[in-house]
């Protein structure tokens, strides 16, 4: 598998989709993802755990809430991850993960995940490499045994926004009164470490690529969202579910 290279990735929709077409399209996918959802959450046999990443601007709110929050709350839920607390802190980075993980019938969604321990942390230099790869050698077996043993269906997404749109996003926060809530002066001082956030998300993907990471070009919130619906969906029916039949 060749390596994934962020420079060389797009970050906006191919020039020949039609931007009106594709939210009809998200809109009928997003029908499809209410009974599916139902389905998931009546049959019990399989859970879902999508895992969002991205840089700050990226668009991770705005995906959970017009993609995921069209569901059925009782099926859905969010757990986002911030600064470890002093009590996670003393315990194993993954301890504070797994109590979320999700129960069959669930969708599970992080905003953020147990990759931050080997993404902030390297970048700032809170963990070392050699941590780090004993850290991604733990991701995959805990992803391993989510899939084996609670058939978890595991989707991995970072959200890819350029330099650019990132800036612009960021700078809005100080303008949109309906935004100012989200600002914090801290995220200018994260996106200086553009380079080095870039170089540590590109180790992540090539050592932690099973289940494999969908890279999703963030630029544009309309395309963002229809290939996020649509690989879940595609997911969902994948699993050839059935209603059960009435209880005896």
């Amino acid at each position: 598998m060749s390596k994934i290279l962020l420079s060389q990735t797009d970050t906006r929709a191919p020039k020949s989709l039609d931007k009106q077409t594709t939210k009809e399209a998200t809109g009928n996918i997003l029908e499809e993802l209410d009974e599916l959802q139902n389905l998931l959450f009546a049959e019990g046999k399989h859970s879902i755990l999508v895992v969002i990443q991205g840089m700050d601007g990226s668009g991770k709110d705005g995906v959970i809430r017009n993609v995921l929050g069209n569901m059925n709350p009782q099926g859905v839920t969010v757990k986002s991850y911030k600064a470890p607390t002093p009590e996670e802190l003393a315990h194993d980075f993954l301890w504070r993960v797994h109590q979320h993980t999700p129960a069959r019938g669930m969708i599970q969604v992080f905003n953020r995940s147990h990759y931050e321990d080997i993404l902030v942390t390297r970048v700032h230099k809170w963990c070392d490499d050699d941590t780090a790869r004993k850290r991604m050698e733990a991701i995959n077996d805990f992803e391993k045994l989510l899939q084996q043993h609670n058939n978890t269906h595991i989707l991995k997404f970072y959200l890819h926004v350029s330099k650019e749109e990132q800036h612009e996003r960021l700078s809005e926060r100080m303008k949109d009164p309906a935004k100012m809530w989200k600002y914090n002066e801290k995220d200018f001082e994260e996106a200086k470490l553009w380079d080095v956030y870039m170089e540590m998300y590109e180790d992540c993907f090539n050592n932690c690529n099973n289940p494999a990471w969908t890279i999703v070009p963030a630029d544009q919130n309309w395309y963002k969202e229809y290939l996020i619906a649509t690989a879940l969906r595609d997911l969902l029916k994948g699993l050839d579910m059935q209603f059960p039949g009435m209880k005896k």
